[in-house]
């Protein structure tokens, strides 16, 4: 059985970042990262192809090393306004300072051109509130899905060069205690022993999360989910705000129900693409840092956020039923639908999408989303775009594009037992599954955090 000082589970942008800090400060530490997924250059996703989401076994737009972030639009957003509550566990002034080390690992391995940085604008702010929105703004630094891609790609390999041991295609199944460490059960493979583990499986890993939270004891508490839909327009409809800020985040709470749905996720120039979140297809986005694999397009997700009450607890479960419904309805696919059929309560079909003067950049299944989405929260999504409309006139068009569902789950938050989030003696937690973190930078954070906790042991 293989013996580390310190195991890391999931190769995300936290389990990197983890890693790289540990053999930054301590090359003799004996390091790994078990990874469900592939490495990072062997990752092919069937539908960039054109033939759609062929659900394979491991998707590898969610799973693999460097994470579900590795596809993404590279945006790293440069404080603790947004992207989770890093900034409330740790006070702004020392979150912030982690965040500027996941920056200075990022310039550090970051070829080309220095990624433009995005500054806030007070302008759009005020454009926002006189129209009952909310404008969440700070600097962002965007790479570009191409960039961000390389970039990780180098991380990897400095690892690799720094003696990390990257397992790809191990899923941790379970973790056993033992007299001087844990042993990591490995499904199909040999176990592995650590002294310190660190969980880094993300969103994807929460039912690996729970399992591990029911086996040791540690208690947990319900937290919220996001439920709704990508949309598509063109993208000089928002370039106001894409060319002055890049990625605006606007909050709106609606008026018939008093719900607080979210803007967030933009991509200019983007295309919308297909995830296979253990056999549910969802619907994401991305967009590409070079000019020549731009499109006309741009999108963005509208989100309902649900916070249920007891007795229910099972919220990802929801959220699961309702993306399932949808793949019921598109036979296995992402939904498509026209804004203007919606609001006048028909079915898209394939010629009027031929028609439509928006062209869908994903392979989607024409139909009705009002048939999967409940009346509470495709009203919000209604609500939400119509008053989008009012500081970026051409949102409500009829050909403007919704994509079903997209859903994010943050359903399960284990208690800790300190500061260093660990979960029990010398294991802790990182990243998206934590509960405490919805973006890049502070999952990078977190994860340079805690190794400078298990550093200090």
């Amino acid at each position: 059985m293989k013996r580390f000082d310190a195991a890391i589970i999931g190769g995300g942008i936290g389990g990197l970042m983890a890693a790289y800090r540990l053999k930054e400060k301590n090359r003799d530490m004996r390091v790994c990262i078990l990874e469900r997924g592939n490495m990072l250059e062997k990752r092919s996703c069937p539908a960039g192809k054109g033939r759609g989401c062929v659900r394979c076994n491991i998707c590898s737009i969610t799973s693999g090393f460097a994470g579900a972030g590795a596809f993404s639009d590279g945006k790293f957003n440069l404080g603790t306004a947004y992207g989770g509550t890093l900034g409330e566990e740790l006070g702004d002034d020392e979150a912030m300072r982690y965040i500027d080390e996941v920056d200075r690992v990022l310039t550090r391995h970051c070829t080309g051109e220095a990624p433009e940085v995005y500054q806030s604008c007070e302008e759009l702010k005020l454009k926002c509130l006189q129209n009952n929105l909310r404008l969440l703004d700070m600097n962002v630094k965007h790479l570009g899905t191409d960039r961000n891609f390389s970039t990780m790609l180098h991380i990897i390999e400095h690892l690799q060069q720094e003696g990390v041991e990257l397992l790809p295609l191990h899923e941790c199944e379970h973790i056993v205690s033992t007299d001087d460490g844990y042993e990591l059960q490995i499904a199909g493979r040999e176990s592995l022993h650590a002294q310190h583990v660190i969980i880094a499986t993300g969103r994807s890993g929460a039912s690996f999360l729970s399992t591990f939270c029911r086996e040791h004891h540690v208690r947990t508490t319900s937290n919220s989910v996001d439920i709704g839909v990508r949309v598509e327009m063109k993208d000089a409809i928002w370039r106001e705000f894409s060319s002055r800020i890049y990625e605006p985040k606007i909050l709106y709470r609606t008026k018939t129900f008093e719900d607080r749905c979210r803007m967030f996720c933009f991509n200019q120039g983007g295309i919308v693409s297909a995830e296979n979140n253990h056999g549910i297809i969802t619907a994401n986005g991305h967009a590409y840092a070079d000019p020549a694999r731009k499109t006309e397009n741009c999108n963005f997700a509208i989100l309902s956020s649900i916070h249920f009450t007891e007795p229910f607890n099972q919220p990802t479960e929801y959220a699961e039923y309702i993306s399932r419904l949808a793949n019921l309805i598109s036979n296995g696919n992402v939904l498509v639908q026209r804004f203007g059929d919606l609001v006048r309560g028909r079915r898209t079909n394939e010629h009027r999408l031929l028609q439509n003067t928006v062209r869908p950049t994903l392979k989607a299944t024409a139909g009705d989303i009002s048939l999967v989405l409940p009346h509470r929260l495709l009203t919000n999504i209604i609500e939400t775009i119509y008053a989008l409309d009012r500081v970026a006139p051409g949102t409500a068009n009829d050909d403007t594009l919704l994509y079903g569902c997209e859903s994010k789950y943050y359903s399960i938050r284990p208690v800790f037992m300190n500061k260093n989030f660990e979960l029990v003696d010398n294991i802790y937690i990182i990243g998206d599954g934590s509960g405490i973190c919805r973006g890049l930078s502070q999952s990078g954070a977190m994860g340079i955090y805690v190794a400078d906790a298990i550093l200090a042991k």
